[in-house]
């Protein structure tokens, strides 16, 4: 009786990496200047468009200021933030034939690194994803208000946001150009990310699959 209670009390082991690992990428956000410049342009843009007619009566001024964040903002998440907080690239590149090829990167998982966390792909995708949402509707204001002038600084935002947005989505969906294959499994897996987080493992440091186009 005594040999059987020493048995089973030695079979019983506790681990609690897991559950530290899973708190990790939840919460922590391992690159905090990153994140904040991935809103800070896109918002401050949206801001400076929203308020040019409070803070100045200059057209021109806003325009180049609004334009100036736009450009900013579509560097920076498509050079910076977006390979840093979800291990995803996208870029283009000229063959020795003078053809262009867009290129998609996609981070492998790697269990000896750090996975993204994702207090960060949540962050990065909805900044990513409501953002163009809000220059559609600036662009539909402007369009019903008769404000014609400001259509061509909405049309740039929208353009921008656009397709960093279309560029991130393909290396998420490894290089998919089918509009509607894209959309349909980019959204089973929000949905499947959402409902089961702890299942859900994301693009990790090292290692790329990249896709040609």
């Amino acid at each position: 009786m005594k040999q059987a209670l020493v048995d089973d009390t030695e079979d019983v082991s506790l681990d609690f990496g897991n559950e530290e690992e899973l708190a990790f990428r939840k919460a922590k956000i391992r690159h905090p200047v990153a994140t904040f410049f991935h809103l800070f342009f896109r918002v401050s843009a949206i801001v400076t468009y929203v308020g040019c007619d409070w803070f100045s009566k200059s057209f021109v001024g806003c325009f180049v200021t609004v334009l100036l964040l736009l450009s900013f903002d579509f560097w920076s998440v498509k050079n910076v933030t977006g390979r840093l907080m979800v291990g995803l690239r996208w870029w283009n590149q000229i063959d020795e034939d003078g053809k262009s090829h867009w290129i998609f990167e996609a981070r492998k998982v790697s269990p000896d690194m750090v996975a993204a966390t994702e207090a960060e792909a949540r962050v990065f995708w909805l900044g990513l994803i409501i953002c163009p949402m809000i220059w559609i509707v600036f662009f539909f204001s402007s369009l019903f208000s008769l404000k014609l002038k400001w259509l061509a600084l909405v049309i740039a935002g929208i353009s921008l946001q656009a397709a960093n947005l279309y560029g991130y989505v393909l290396c998420k969906m490894g290089g998919e150009s089918d509009v509607s294959k894209i959309t349909a499994s980019f959204l089973s897996q929000t949905v499947f990310q959402t409902a089961c987080p702890s299942d859900f493992q994301k693009p990790g440091l090292e290692g790329l699959e990249i896709h040609k186009h």
